[in-house]
């Protein structure tokens, strides 16, 4: 039936209504926005930030340690975010990122009225609607995003005019850069320079398209889509592979580009950058400790406050090579294990293992004074915590995660009482390693330790310890200074006494020899080759004990507390490898003296210098005497202890095929060197030089109990020697490293006969047999 007129006019009339009351709807609806906003922008829903908080976001930015060739070794946090430019970025970084997160980024400003439209429309299902400027302002401006929906909208409001402002503060180029250094990548990985340092083991500009898909597959959910977690391996590598799509969709990739690449697996180079992660472990932690000395002094302008080592974004620019600190730290690692191994082993028929010649006694007073120094017992102490219980809970068994060479990643998850983890550290053998330039002080690479996570003393500059024969070279160059004596020198190797009540004697000092073999003519350089104490006793009365120990001085060794005796001459007394290394570098540096510096320079966070490095340098020997000391020092790694450097054969002793790491080593070129081992094995040396370089070694063990039970494992030839030589043929393999195989600079005036061959005829030239310039005593065979 036709409708008639009426309804006709009802009809119209009911729709004009319709689309008044529509109208009268969106308006209130855009009036409500309008209104919203608003009262967003009057602050009647919380403060907005400034104009100065949006040119200057307050972010944590990490002190980043930088190395002298250019690589980060660490950073000082407590966000890890080291901030690069837009430059620094990859154009295909950019790439994905712009076509997953924010197709239409170049267009827009800041609000993306298609994708709000959209996302209004399909309620989210087809893809939000935030823009990398909405990101952005979300990390800078919300701290936690409201369950709340209308909290949330409220949040949403004063993210939309934050970003509008954003837009016009910043370039898109800057909005990128900052998004990018502003995001949290888990693992430590604040920004994008720490993800490509940590998941990569590269800087940003290196990223490959696939690794650059990785990290922008992160941001939709950095946990999720995390490529190191075991869980969500498979979604970080489907979510990469999306990304590579968007690429394609907005013409960054082609096809055939992205069908290769998604066949392909994710493959990481993760670095950890916890503190106790990474390489220069404990040469950080010594710097930690100078930075924050130095940052208690120098005030920061922004703030007006001392500088903040943790977030004022500084550069610390160091002498360390991170090319060299590598190799020195695998040099380290590989022969410590086969070392370990082979105590281990011999500790197997020892009952009161680790120790040696200590009574149950004395061994539970050193296990009892360990507890009381340990982190465990500072903190329930700090807790108010009863003696009594605490001593109770160190008996009991507790789950703890444990230091094991053996073990994937050298850790293992074990069951047993903080008493019995006591003693089980107590068995590993220690080292420490420094390697420095002595024409400039330069400090190329520092090993304080085997594991600084589980062993926290710093071998290189906390620890002192008994020198052994590495001290012989400061007798034997005050000999030279003062008596004028060449190497070819000859003396009698028989036993000598220097006598109660001389040179501070308090009875008769007769030192032996470890052979035994007595009653030969030798020169000085076999003699200290040899290690010949009994030589070094008449050498020690000729010049005293106090010249040997004002030389030591001379050379950055601290003396104080010395005992002014002579069996300083066999390295009794305690020294610091750190001030050991400088000494050495007088000898090879031709007599001069270079303080060991650790830090170039300072930078702040814009690039202005800070703290500028002023080189600390002093004659403080004889070039003459530090060439002929050196020349002495050769004879070590020709005939005597260090010759083993200059094999070439395999030799066919099983303990050298499992402990001298790297061996044979093959060196031609001309070392320098001196082993030291102390009487019970607890300390080996090794000393080792080539001209522009000194590097010293020691090693040993938790205490003077611990120690292998016979010379041939427990002397510095077998303990550190081969750390320095597996070291040094590392360094020798990359041409890109400047490590000299050069002679020694000899000096051009040099007085005093350094070839033996040419010394005899000088010798037998003479009617009495010495020369004018030789010092007529002699001693008694």
């Amino acid at each position: 039936m036709a409708a008639t007129k009426a309804q006709i006019a009802q009809e119209k009339a009911d729709k004009k209504k319709n689309i008044s009351l529509f109208w009268k709807i969106y308006a209130v609806g855009i009036g409500l926005v309008v209104l919203m906003f608003l009262l967003a922008a009057w602050e009647v829903f919380g403060d907005l930030p400034d104009h100065t908080a949006l040119e200057n976001p307050q972010t944590e930015l990490a002190t980043e340690i930088v190395t002298v060739d250019g690589k980060t070794l660490g950073s000082f946090y407590n966000d890890n975010r080291k901030p690069v430019k837009f430059d620094d970025l990859p154009q295909n970084l950019i790439d994905a990122l712009v076509s997953t997160e924010d197709e239409r980024f170049w267009d827009h400003s800041g609000i993306d009225g298609y994708g709000t439209a959209r996302a209004a429309a399909f309620l989210g299902s087809k893809g939000g609607a935030s823009t990398i400027t909405q990101q952005l302002a979300k990390l800078y401006f919300t701290e936690q995003a409201s369950s709340n929906k209308l909290e949330r909208l409220i949040q949403k409001i004063r993210e939309w005019i934050i970003t509008s402002r954003l837009e016009k503060q910043y370039t898109k180029e800057e909005i990128i850069t900052q998004y990018l250094n502003e995001f949290d990548f888990l693992k430590q990985a604040i920004g994008i320079r720490s993800a490509a340092n940590i998941y990569f083991g590269k800087e940003p500009d290196s990223l490959t398209v696939s690794e650059s898909a990785v990290l922008v597959a992160m941001l939709k959910n950095p946990r999720q889509f995390n490529p190191y977690r075991e869980v969500s391996k498979e979604k970080s590598f489907n979510r990469r592979n999306q990304v590579f799509y968007q690429m394609v969709r907005n013409d960054k990739m082609t096809e055939e580009v992205k069908d290769s690449l998604t066949a392909l697996p994710i493959v990481l180079d993760y670095n950890p950058e916890g503190h106790n992660d990474g390489m220069g472990t404990y040469f950080r932690e010594h710097l930690r400790d100078w930075l924050k000395t130095w940052a208690k002094n120098n005030i920061n302008p922004e703030t007006d406050q001392p500088f903040n080592l943790y977030n004022d974004g500084l550069k610390i620019n160091v002498t360390i090579d991170h090319r060299m600190q590598k190799m020195a730290e695998e040099a380290v690692y590989a022969h410590m294990e086969r070392l370990q191994t082979e105590f281990d082993h011999q500790q197997t028929r020892n009952k009161t293992a680790p120790f040696t010649d200590l009574t149950d006694n004395q061994i539970e007073i050193r296990l009892q004074s360990a507890m009381k120094r340990s982190e465990r017992w500072r903190e329930m102490k700090k807790k108010g915590i009863a003696e009594k219980d605490i001593i109770k809970s160190f008996n009991e068994k507790t789950d703890m995660t444990i230091f094991d060479w053996k073990a994937k990643g050298r850790e293992r998850d074990t069951i047993m009482t903080p008493m019995d983890s006591i003693r089980y550290y107590k068995k590993f053998l220690h080292t420490g390693l420094m390697s420095l330039e002595p024409q400039t002080g330069h400090v190329k690479a520092w090993v304080g330790g085997i594991n600084h996570k589980h062993f926290k003393y710093d071998n290189v500059e906390q620890g002192t310890h008994q020198a052994g024969s590495t001290f012989k070279p400061f007798l034997y160059s005050t000999a030279i200074d003062l008596l004028h004596y060449s190497p070819c020198k000859k003396l009698p190797d028989g036993e000598y006494t220097i006598p109660a009540g001389k040179h501070g004697n308090t009875k008769d000092w007769t030192p032996k020899d470890s052979n035994g073999d007595y009653g030969n003519m030798m020169t000085l350089k076999e003699a200290l080759a040899k290690s010949k104490n009994t030589i070094s006793a008449r050498l020690m009365d000729e010049v005293g004990p106090q010249a040997v120990l004002d030389r030591a001085a001379q050379l950055g060794i601290n003396t104080e507390g010395m005992d002014v005796v002579p069996s300083l001459a066999l390295g009794t007394a305690d020294v610091n490898l750190f001030q050991m290394v400088g000494a050495y570098g007088v000898y090879a540096n031709g007599g001069i003296y270079n303080k060991p510096v650790l830090v170039t320079s300072i930078e702040d966070k814009n690039g202005t210098i800070l703290y500028q490095y002023m080189p600390e340098s002093k004659d403080v020997m004889n070039p003459e005497t530090a060439y002929v000391t050196v020349n002495l020092m050769e004879g070590v790694t020709r005939i005597g202890s260090g010759a083993k450097l200059r094999g070439s054969w395999a030799t066919k002793n099983s303990f050298y095929k499992e402990v001298i790491t790297d061996y044979p080593y093959d060196f031609k070129n001309d070392i320098a060197g001196k082993t030291g081992t102390t009487q019970n094995n607890s300390d080996g040396w090794f000393m080792g030089m080539v001209p522009n370089l000194v590097t010293g070694v020691w090693v040993g063990g938790d205490g003077k109990s611990i120690h292998f039970k016979s010379t041939k494992y427990g002397q510095g030839a077998t303990m550190a020697l081969p750390i320095w030589g597996s070291y040094m043929k590392r360094l020798y393999a990359d041409e890109t490293i400047d490590v000299s195989k050069a002679p020694f600079k000899k000096p051009e005036d040099l007085s005093i006969e350094t070839d033996c061959d040419e010394y005899e005829k000088t010798q037998n030239s003479s009617p009495l047999g010495g020369s004018e310039d030789d010092d007529s005593r002699e001693f008694d065979m």
